[in-house]
């Protein structure tokens, strides 16, 4: 137990590793004004009240993508089926939601199945990418490439193709339109999360075994630590996250889309590798998902403001990602 709790305190890489991070996110908001001052140049009603809280708004979605993605980032993973995920619970849930409410059934129990629906997927989704990684060792790539398949398949499958119309508007009220002391609920929703992953991270053994796994792998085997069952772990907290913000995302578009997961995949990586969190494993935190889904939202939001192209758009992602790893292993090579 003492060997235990010696390997999880900060090793020398971890806490210049760290350090580096911190600077990196410091100097991320810095380059977010100066973006948005030059957004402002073109087009003024970048920095218009309405505009920055319809930002804070839309970032809300990202940032829980982003946290999903940093929780297996650390371990040295990724989740390539996080897009498909949200695809596949999206349709999931709102099938549910829809046969039930059709059959005169309460609104209110048809949400309520159609919520555990789509968090049972994501379960499932989970359990299958953490066993295939940590248990029958799969490369991550391989894992959650094979299970990104199979989710578009289920969503496409159950749905047609077609978008599944017709959820119950209490889904909306639950997950989108409704208002604590003024706070929409997403915000409300997506801080939640932030702060309880921030705990679990910083103050449980589990979270602070992430950062070992991540830094040194052979160091956690050897400390005792339970490392496959933390990477099972970390897979379904992940799918997890991207099956509740696939609900908050039905809930806004009013509507079960086999399309929904898009993009999501990628801008979640992004979004967190941006923030800070490493791609070699155990730098990082909910701090840096967060900074980097505001940093996505928000170049997206002033692209869209000037009305660039969305092919652009996503080519300019493309080299925002490309230059965010650069930068990542000259910090990584510096500690």
């Amino acid at each position: 137990m003492a060997s235990a709790e010696a390997s999880l305190r900060p090793t020398r890489r971890a806490s210049g590793g760290a350090a580096s991070a911190w600077l990196r996110l410091a100097a991320l908001p810095v380059l977010v004004v100066l973006m948005e001052v030059g957004f402002w140049t073109m087009q003024p009603d970048v920095l218009s009240a309405r505009n920055l809280i319809n930002v804070l708004q839309q970032s809300t979605y990202l940032i829980i993508f982003a946290a999903a993605q940093m929780v297996v980032i650390l371990t040295r993973g990724f989740d390539l089926s996080l897009g498909a995920t949200v695809s596949a619970v999206s349709v999931a849930s709102a099938l549910v939601m829809t046969s039930l409410a059709s059959g005169g059934g309460s609104a209110a129990i048809a949400v309520a199945a159609g919520i555990a629906a789509g968090l049972g997927l994501g379960l499932l989704i989970g359990l299958f990418n953490g066993i295939f990684v940590s248990w029958l060792n799969v490369n991550p790539f391989v894992a959650t490439l094979g299970s990104l398949n199979i989710a578009l398949g289920i969503a496409t499958t159950i749905s047609g193709g077609n978008p599944v119309f017709n959820v119950p508007n209490a889904l909306s009220t639950l997950l989108y339109s409704g208002k604590v002391l003024t706070i929409p609920v997403p915000l409300i929703l997506a801080g939640t999360i932030c702060l309880a992953l921030y705990f679990v991270l910083g103050h449980t053994v589990f979270g602070r075994s992430l950062y070992l796994i991540g830094n040194n792998p052979r160091a956690a085997r050897l400390a005792g630590l339970p490392s496959a069952r933390y990477l099972v772990l970390a897979y379904v907290i992940c799918s997890l996250l991207a099956a509740f913000g696939a609900l908050m995302l039905t809930a806004w578009t009013g509507s079960g889309e086999p399309n929904l997961g898009g993009s999501l995949m990628l801008e979640s990586i992004a979004a967190a590798v941006i923030g800070g969190v490493s791609l070699r494993g155990g730098i990082g935190g909910v701090i840096q998902a967060i900074v980097g889904g505001l940093f996505i939202t928000m170049l997206a939001n002033g692209m869209d403001l000037l009305e660039i192209s969305g092919y652009i758009q996503q080519i300019t992602l493309g080299f925002v990602i490309i230059a965010a790893v650069f930068f990542d292993r000259l910090w990584t090579a510096r500690t």
